[in-house]
């Protein structure tokens, strides 16, 4: 059924908003009016599923709102809602604008400075949507105010909008909600945003201008065969000399006539092996497969196996410190990554504490996790678990660190090689020739 959010005046004057689930809108204002409210303003969501790849949208109606209002502040409301033509104008231009990854980023850094500062849920979210410029934020910002002024927890709301939170976001928030250490969980939100963002600027500022020189390579090595190669070739045939360009040259030459002229078997290769990998990793085997695979893989797997595990321990710990037990922390932690061998691993870690068995053991038998961690959380486990887990994340950010600095100097030697070996076959395949044509040398058998 459609989704409501109605603001309504009770019998003492006080304005209350909420979001409701109805058939049509005229049957939940005939409610409204039973229960003695009175509309003043009904809204309709395009509520999606909470796994749809859709972000919902919320949905202003200004017919909705009555003709029986009877308090002179809330038409004064209803007049600057309405508003300016200008401030209609930039509605319209800005309803739909991007949430970018830095405004979740500013948005969680303010909202934690303002639980930090002792604000509750309702006001700083409040303080928030008066603050915020993206007026798709701003609405999204409006439908979890209103969830929390219903009760409801953030990151429920947060689920329906997956398209602009990302998951590990979301989970982050979920444990800091049912821990009750809300404040924690933004603090360790703005780090991972942070550390996403500066962690991607640095691969951007690595692959960028090298990828440019590649692909400048390659335009210049093709363009280079198809139209220079021809033009030397009718000038050695037109003054009769029997020289002939360099074998790579012509090889190179016929690959891309044939390339040229029948270029649907290529396509249709590639196309064929990228349909069947996709429709492999959407099966449960392969998904699980390929998230292995994201583990295992050369340069950036051990550096994401870190994060992903450095996140679970913070949720447990965060979890642990709030009077939980193991089972229940990890429990309320086993979303925090969607990779399916890290979901299987937390499944199992719990199965084993429900036999009685260490739910240590999973983790430790996956040969992912290094035997220091893995012997750190068994002496936790005989001593104190939550100090121990502090000390272990401070060790596992000194190997995350480590592994980011590896792999800022091994990407840039990968990229170099690649570059510099479609440099050498540029020089072979096309400057060569130009050389060759160039010193004139061919002229001394077109003479004799």
């Amino acid at each position: 059924m459609p989704i409501y959010i109605y603001k309504a005046v009770t019998r003492n004057g006080q304005v209350v908003r909420n979001r409701v689930e109805e058939s049509n809108k005229y049957i939940l204002l005939r409610r409204l009016k039973k229960n003695d409210l009175t509309p003043i303003a009904v809204t309709q969501i395009n509520a999606k599923i909470k796994n749809s790849k859709k972000q919902k949208r919320n949905i202003e109606t200004n017919s909705s709102v009555l003709k029986s209002i009877r308090y002179n502040e809330i038409q004064k409301e209803l007049q600057s809602k309405n508003g300016k033509f200008k401030k209609r104008i930039h509605d319209a231009i800005y309803k739909n604008q991007r949430v970018t990854k830095k405004d979740i980023a500013i948005f969680t850094e303010n909202f934690y400075l303002l639980k930090k500062a002792n604000f509750n849920n309702i006001h700083a979210l409040s303080t928030l949507i008066n603050t915020t410029e993206n007026m798709t934020l701003k609405n999204i910002l409006e439908d979890i105010l209103i969830g929390v002024e219903a009760g409801e927890n953030m990151y429920t709301t947060m689920e329906y909008y997956e398209g602009v939170f990302p998951p590990i976001y979301i989970n982050m928030i979920k444990v800091g909600e049912l821990s009750g250490s809300l404040t924690n969980a933004l603090e360790q939100a703005v780090k991972y945003l942070d550390d996403t963002m500066s962690l991607n600027r640095r691969i951007k500022s690595i692959l960028v201008p090298n990828l440019i020189q590649f692909f400048a390579l390659l335009i210049l090595l093709v363009v280079g065969t198809i139209i220079a190669v021809p033009m030397m070739q009718n000038v050695f045939d037109s003054v009769g000399s029997t020289d002939e360009l360099p074998a790579m040259t012509l090889a190179f030459s016929h690959f891309l006539d044939m390339l040229v002229k029948y270029w649907y078997i290529p396509v249709g290769i590639i196309a064929v092996i990228f349909i069947a990998i996709f429709a492999y990793i959407r099966t449960p085997k392969g998904k699980y497969n390929f998230h292995y695979f994201k583990y295992k893989m050369p340069v950036f797997g051990p550096l994401i196996y870190a994060i992903e595990f450095s996140r679970l321990i913070q949720a447990l710990l965060l979890n642990l410190r709030n009077g939980m037990r193991i089972q229940e922390a990890l429990e309320t932690s086993k979303n925090i990554s969607n990779n399916l061998v890290m979901l299987s691993l937390i499944e199992s870690a719990l199965n084993n504490i429900l036999i009685g068995q260490s739910w240590i053991e999973p983790f430790e038998k996956s040969g992912l996790s290094s035997p220091m961690i893995t012997e750190m959380l068994h002496i936790g486990m005989q001593t104190d678990l939550t100090e121990i887990m502090e000390k272990l994340l401070e060790y596992m950010q000194i190997d995350i660190d480590t592994i980011m600095e590896r792999i800022m100097k091994v990407l840039p030697q990968i990229i170099y090689a690649i570059v510099g070996v479609l440099l050498i076959f540029v020089t072979i395949v096309v400057l060569v020739p130009l050389i060759q044509m160039y010193t004139g040398t061919w002229m001394f058998s077109a003479y004799l």
